[in-house]
């Protein structure tokens, strides 16, 4: 592989790692949002009707924020049936033929992000709550996310590639 497929894979990787550990924090974000709604409703007996749905938002941007650096770890659920008895060249060159399927799934899902999220902002898109907050910025971040994941699994096919072909990238 060349200079330039080690720099993007290495580029891509330390950028989906600091994502993924800001992102690692966001479950301790909602987590004082929530203890703050119980302690509002006991205490003051003030129920606030947005913290439900921003939780949401917040565990929305936790896993597709996360995904990516979950995929470069390998922590994703895997069939193993056969694939644990391969050797790791040919798991690179099983995984290098099926992270094929995933980037496609993937550019359809961003480009269906990029046009959810556009008609979001064009429209002032709001949720159908009493709070109701825009969706634009969710959406944002789903579609980042989705984006990243994608960056993600072209760096993983590069890297399987080269194990497949006996030369991994440091």
């Amino acid at each position: 592989m060349g200079k330039a497929v080690a720099a993007y894979v290495h580029w891509v990787d330390t950028f989906n790692r600091w994502v993924g550990r800001f992102a690692m924090r966001l479950i301790f974000v909602m987590a004082a949002i929530m203890v703050y709604a119980i302690l509002s409703r006991l205490f003051f007996g003030r129920p606030i009707n947005w913290v439900m749905e921003m939780s949401q938002f917040l565990l929305c941007a936790y896993y597709l924020l996360g995904g990516p650096y979950s995929l470069q770890l390998g922590s994703h659920v895997r069939m193993d049936l056969f694939y644990g008895r391969f050797s790791a060249r040919r798991r690179a060159t099983t995984d290098a033929f099926t992270i094929l399927f995933v980037m496609f799934y993937l550019g359809v899902l961003f480009w269906g992000g990029i046009s959810s999220t556009e008609y979001a902002w064009t429209y002032n898109q709001k949720n159908y709550t009493s709070w109701a907050p825009p969706m634009w910025p969710i959406k944002a971040i789903m579609t980042f996310g989705i984006f990243l994941m994608l960056l993600q699994a072209i760096s993983a096919f590069f890297k399987d590639i080269a194990i497949a072909r006996g030369k991994p990238i440091a």
